[in-house]
C-alpha cells in the first residue's frame, strides 16, 4: 500500500509538470509572434532604423497623451456598454449611444495618429516611407486572408 505522502509528492509533480509545459507552450507562441514584422502603419514604424523609430515612438507617445481623455471616455462608454448588457431588461438606446461614445472616441485618437503619421511621413526619407509603405501593405494583405477565410 503506498504511503499518503508519496501520493501527494505524485500529485504536486504532475500540475508542477502541466503547469510547466503550458508555460512552455506560451512562451513558444509569443516567441513566434514577437518576429512577425508589423502588420500596421504604427507597427510598421518598429521596421525602422533606431534614431528614426524614437523620433516615431515619441510622435505616437505624444498623441496618446494628448488623447487621453478621450482614451478615457472610450473605456468608460465601453465599461457602460457592458453594464448595460448585463441588464434583465436591455436599454437599446443606452447601449447604442454608449457604443456611439467609444466609437466617437476611438476614431478621435486613430484620426489624431494617423495625423501624426502623415507629419512624421511628410518629413522623413524616402526610404522610411517605403517602410511604412511595406507594414500597410502587409496590413491590407492580412484583412484581405481573413476576409477570405471567413467566407462560406
Amino acid at each position: 500500500m503506498t504511503k499518503p505522502w508519496i501520493r501527494g509528492l505524485v500529485v504536486a509533480s504532475v500540475a508542477l509538470n502541466v503547469f510547466l509545459a503550458g508555460a512552455f507552450a506560451s512562451g513558444a507562441v509569443w516567441l513566434r509572434n514577437a518576429r512577425l514584422p508589423g502588420y500596421s502603419l504604427e507597427s510598421a514604424g518598429g521596421q525602422l532604423d533606431a534614431t528614426d523609430r524614437a523620433a516615431f515612438r515619441k510622435a505616437l507617445r505624444e498623441v496618446r497623451q494628448e488623447s487621453r481623455p478621450e482614451i478615457l471616455d472610450g473605456q468608460q462608454a465601453r465599461r457602460e456598454a457592458a453594464d448595460l448588457l448585463l441588464q434583465p431588461v436591455l436599454d437599446k438606446a443606452a447601449l447604442a449611444a454608449a457604443l456611439e461614445r467609444a466609437r466617437n472616441a476611438d476614431m478621435t485618437v486613430r484620426a489624431r495618429l494617423e495625423q501624426r503619421i502623415v507629419e512624421f511621413a511628410a518629413g522623413t526619407s524616402p526610404d522610411n516611407r517605403q517602410v511604412l509603405a511595406e507594414g500597410l501593405l502587409r496590413h491590407a494583405g492580412r484583412q484581405a486572408k481573413a476576409a477570405v477565410k471567413k467566407t462560406p
